[in-house]
Order: structure tokens, then C-alpha cells, then sequence
């Protein structure tokens, strides 16, 4: 297999009919739909190719994971975007591909689109895990500055793509190769001890178009849209509330270091105890030596995220 991992080697593709034509979605393990499966959900400007190494260190387990709508290759699904719309585009997902409770998996906004699904359809979910996203975040302390994004578009697009730095700055630009793509990203402090041909794979999924000029997949109203709702959006601690009373197992991992790989979490502790008062079975972890990106994407993060799953 030319050094091909055992989990890229059962690798697939498919899709999933939603509202306004087809969700992509990416499978890894089994070929079998009664094996032990767990749904993985991505974050607010990533696509299904962040969970690799999580699907490496779960031999024998069928990891079932969509392009959300406005990224990946779902990216030309129509709006309206939100929290309640990409729940129901993973029930679908659920429902086509699934067989049984499974456990959710939720990264960075996957979490709080896997606590939408939670409070959807309790009875197919058989416990949520929540890394590093999924639990309100604080509020900013001040309005963040305008990123470099398009002059036209309202002035939440730039606060949102500001808050993500180089994750959302780069949906307004375009590249001449691959290799540019790559150059940039490797810029970012967050995988500077971490690159790997897993990141460059999901790297070039996620470009669009024909050089010279290629484009980020997510786009800038899907995580302008999205991003409205991190903060504590009422429809979201509704949801949260909902995952308590239906009794779901409920864990929460969280990076030590953030987005830029600061060390200050993306999360700070007071948000954590915050949820857990609303949330009596939510269970709280840090990993060891992640940030919001490594703790999927790098090997030691993924298998901390892959012993919260397994069956």
C-alpha cells in the first residue's frame, strides 16, 4: 500500500441527499453499516478531511463524516446556514448510513452542531464528545477589528473572519498552486511543530477551481452565518438544555492552547464551569500538550479523542 495508513486505505467518498441537492461525506473503516460507528463533524471553515488520524486510531470502527453546507464539497449547497440547518443535514446523514444510536463527535463548531443533533434525534445518538467547541464561548471583550475581507459584505463577515485569524482571512483570497496554499498555512503558529502529510492532504482537499487561481472551499456568508451563533445563541443553549434532560453522556476535551497556539485556551475555565452547572452529566478533560487544531490533527491529539469514542 506504499506506506498508506490501514484507515486511508478504506477511504471512501459518498453522498447524502438534503435539502437543495447533495451533502459530500467521507467514510473511513468498515464497509458495513452494522459495524460500531461513530458520526465526526468538522469546524466552522474545515471539512471532513480533519478527522484522518482520529479514523487511524479506531481500527474496526466505521467513522462516517459530512462536508457541512458552504464547505468542502458540499460548498454549493444553497443557504440559509446555522446550527439547526447543518443538524438536519447530519440527520439525513444518520438516517442514510446509519443504523442505531451512534456516537458524535463535534470539533471546534462540529460540537455545537452535534448538540443540535443530540437535541434533534436523542434516540440516535447514544453520547456526544465535544472537542474544544460545543459549549458557549464568552463573548468578546470588545468588538474585534475588521479582517481584510470584502468591503461590501457586513461588517460581522470581518469580526468573525478576525476572530479566526489566518483560518478565516485566507476565504478571501485566492492562490496560484497548491504549493502556495501550503506556503501559506505553514506560516500559521499552529502547526509549526505539527506538519504532516495529513495536513497537506486536507489542505489541497480543500481548494477549489483551476490554477492560478484557486480558492479556499468554505464560503465567507457560510462562516459569517455560523459564527452569529457561537456566542450563546438562544436556539443553541435551548439545544444544550434538551441534551440534559434526555440524560446523554457528555464529554468535553479541551486544547490548552488556542487558535494561533497561544497559550491561552479557546476556552477559558470560567466557560467550562459555566456549562457544566447547566449540563449535571457534562464530564471535562484537558489533553496534554494540543491546540484547537492538533488535538484532531495531530497524532497525540487524536488518539486521546479516539479513546473517548471507542465502543
Amino acid at each position: 500500500m506504499g506506506g498508506m495508513s490501514a484507515a486511508e486505505a478504506t477511504y471512501r467518498t459518498t453522498t447524502v441527499a438534503v435539502d437543495g441537492g447533495d451533502l459530500a461525506v467521507g467514510v473511513w473503516g468498515p464497509d458495513d453499516p452494522q459495524a460500531p460507528t461513530v458520526v465526526a463533524i468538522h469546524g466552522i471553515t474545515a471539512s471532513h478531511r480533519c478527522w484522518p488520524l482520529v479514523a487511524e486510531a479506531l481500527p474496526g470502527v466505521r467513522v462516517v463524516a459530512p462536508d457541512l453546507r458552504g464547505r468542502g464539497r458540499s460548498a454549493d449547497l444553497p443557504p440559509p446556514y446555522g446550527m439547526a440547518r447543518h443538524a438536519a443535514d447530519v440527520a439525513a446523514v444518520l438516517e442514510a448510513l446509519t443504523s442505531g444510536p451512534v456516537a458524535v463527535a463535534g470539533h471546534s463548531m462540529g460540537g455545537f452542531v452535534a448538540v443540535q443533533l443530540a437535541a434533534l434525534m436523542p434516540e440516535r445518538v447514544s453520547r456526544l464528545l465535544l472537542v474544544d467547541g460545543g459549549l458557549p464561548l464568552p463573548a468578546p471583550a470588545a468588538p474585534a477589528a475588521p479582517a481584510p475581507t470584502d468591503p461590501t459584505a457586513p461588517a460581522e463577515v470581518g469580526d468573525v473572519a478576525a476572530a479566526l485569524g489566518p483560518a478565516g482571512k485566507r476565504l478571501t483570497m485566492t492562490f496560484p498552486s497548491r504549493e502556495a496554499y501550503r506556503d501559506f498555512w505553514r506560516e500559521h503558529p499552529a502547526f509549526a511543530a505539527d506538519w504532516s502529510p495529513t495536513v497537506e492532504a486536507y489542505l489541497d482537499y480543500d481548494l477549489r477551481g483551476t490554477e492560478p487561481e484557486l480558492r479556499p472551499s468554505t464560503t465567507v456568508e457560510a462562516m459569517a452565518a455560523d459564527g452569529a451563533e457561537l456566542f450563546g445563541h438562544p436556539g443553541h443553549l435551548a439545544a444544550l438544555d434538551a441534551v440534559a434532560e434526555a440524560g446523554l453522556p457528555l464529554t468535553f476535551l479541551r486544547a490548552p492552547r488556542g487558535l494561533m497556539d497561544e497559550p491561552e485556551p479557546l476556552y477559558p475555565t470560567a466557560a467550562v464551569e459555566a456549562a457544566a452547572e447547566r449540563l449535571p452529566l457534562l464530564a471535562a478533560y484537558d489533553v496534554e500538550d494540543v491546540n484547537h487544531y492538533t488535538i484532531v490533527m495531530a497524532p497525540g491529539g487524536a488518539r486521546t479523542v479516539a479513546d473517548r469514542l471507542r465502543p
